[in-house]
């Protein structure tokens, strides 16, 4: 199993009414979530860890992860309210307003963490639960304590305007790289950690902190991976886009399904992992993504439509 760890939400996305109004329609996601959905739907033996509400909202997320196949038996649940994002798009990019305060996810402690089952073989970690507290250290912890023994893939998924204190968020997002055997980036995340440059110098800086393979997105452009002293790229897929939310998100999925269909989820699986299998990541990864871009909202693609 690969179990996801972080934040789930509602994205409330803008519509229009048939009066011509503005208004906000209610659908699950949330970064982490939004990978672990998507590696349901490609087939992976996926679950999901997360504080998760019992109000509707949780219930509707609860509900959407099951759909997907994914097991959410680790999720903690609480009667506290779950954390809304008001998303508004721009030039096809989303923006994001969040209310977080208080809710069942923000809330999730270190004594909230659960003892793994034998059957987990790999964690995710990412979005904003890295940036607010107690979650964010609650899952810090849990990395710390996992990745001694299990494979861990991080994307920070960095949203500046939500983070209040960039000192302590850039300490922990350095800790996490250092510890994760792959690391995903975008082209924006990668040069707020580094500074401008090449994406080729920030990404050998990366592995250099620790990890072991680094994948670096250029959105419309494509994908690059680096490893060792190697490197490769895939170019995106050509679709009409209806917006991004979620394409980050559903190409972790496809590169982690790549990587579980391969067998190859071990931590030294892929500390030695070559290129024929990087690239097969890259490309369905890609692929997977292409298809979230091509409809409105979070919404990944089932196994069957990539065949």
């Amino acid at each position: 199993m690969i179990l996801s760890c972080g934040e789930a939400l509602i994205d409330m996305l803008p519509r229009e009414t048939v009066a011509g109004e503005a208004a906000f329609a209610p659908y699950p996601g949330g970064a982490v979530f939004n990978t672990a959905v998507a590696l349901g739907r490609l087939g992976v033996d996926a679950g999901f860890f997360s504080g998760i509400s019992t109000d509707l909202f949780g219930e509707m997320l609860v509900a959407a992860l099951a759909a997907s196949n994914v097991d959410a038996g680790q999720a903690v649940r609480s009667g506290r309210p779950t954390t809304l994002a008001f998303v508004t798009l721009k030039d096809g990019h989303a923006r994001y307003a969040f209310y977080d305060e208080g809710t069942a996810g923000r809330m999730l402690t270190a004594a909230d963490l659960p003892a793994l089952p034998d059957n987990v073989q790999a964690l995710f970690f990412g979005g904003i639960s890295l940036v607010g507290e107690p979650c964010g250290s609650a899952y810090e912890a849990l990395m710390v304590r996992e990745a001694g023994r299990r494979m861990c893939m991080i994307d920070p998924n960095i949203r500046p305007g939500f983070i209040t204190d960039e000192g302590a968020y850039r300490g922990r997002i350095a800790r996490m790289l250092a510890l994760a055997d792959i690391v995903k980036l975008s082209d924006e995340d990668l040069a707020w950690l580094h500074g401008p440059g090449s994406i080729d110098a920030g990404a050998r800086a990366v592995l250099a902190a620790g990890a072991k393979l680094v994948f670096i997105t250029e959105g419309a452009k494509g994908a690059h991976a680096f490893w060792g002293d190697q490197a490769a790229f895939e170019p995106a897929r050509k679709v009409v886009v209806a917006d991004t939310v979620g394409a980050g998100d559903t190409f972790n999925a496809g590169v982690l399904a790549a990587l579980a269909r391969a067998g190859a989820l071990g931590k030294a699986d892929v500390a030695a992992v070559g290129a024929d299998l990087v690239q097969a990541a890259l490309r369905l990864g890609v692929q997977a993504a292409a298809v979230t871009v091509s409809r409105a909202g979070a919404n990944p693609p089932w196994a069957e439509e990539l065949a």
